[in-house]
């Protein structure tokens, strides 16, 4: 998975439905979240915002769109113009936004299974992929789809 994907995937992963965690809870573990990646973090709730403005544009039931005003720099080099990202945030919309600009924002998803709505980087070929895991939320939801049609005819 690209770069700029893997950090926008991590970032929406921030929060684990599954489990009922988000690491915006832990001033401890957003801090070191966000200096694995080489940024300073946000205030808590900036980043919540941005986080769910995000996934809410990817899909997530739960959340609604809102819009998201963030300034963004850029200087130029040697090698042309740099989005400059001193902190998690901005970093993580300056990797969406690039992956926009590449045409990749599309294979960034949200798995429709409820108990999941894990974020994903869609890296098939046609972008057809539905479920974060077809081991896990897939066949969950195929096992579901038969046992309903099966109880139907059998009623």
């Amino acid at each position: 998975m690209h770069t700029d994907a893997c950090l926008v995937v991590a970032f929406l992963n921030t929060v684990d439905l599954e489990r009922g965690a988000d690491l915006l809870d832990d001033p401890e573990g957003w801090r070191r979240w966000s200096e694995d990646r080489e940024v300073a973090p946000n205030d808590v709730a900036e980043a919540r915002a941005a986080r769910d403005s995000l996934r809410a544009a990817l899909g997530d039931p739960r959340l609604t769109v809102r819009p998201l005003d963030v300034p963004l720099r850029f200087s130029l080099t040697d090698s042309g113009p740099a989005l400059i990202t001193p902190d998690a945030v901005t970093a993580v919309l300056a990797a969406a936004t690039r992956l926009t600009v590449r045409g990749d924002w599309v294979r960034l998803k949200i798995c429709p299974a409820d108990d999941c709505l894990w974020a994903f980087y869609d890296e098939s070929r046609n972008r057809s992929r539905t479920w974060c895991s077809m081991r896990v939320c897939g066949n969950r939801e195929k096992a579901r789809s038969w046992r309903a049609r099966t109880a139907s005819v059998h009623n």
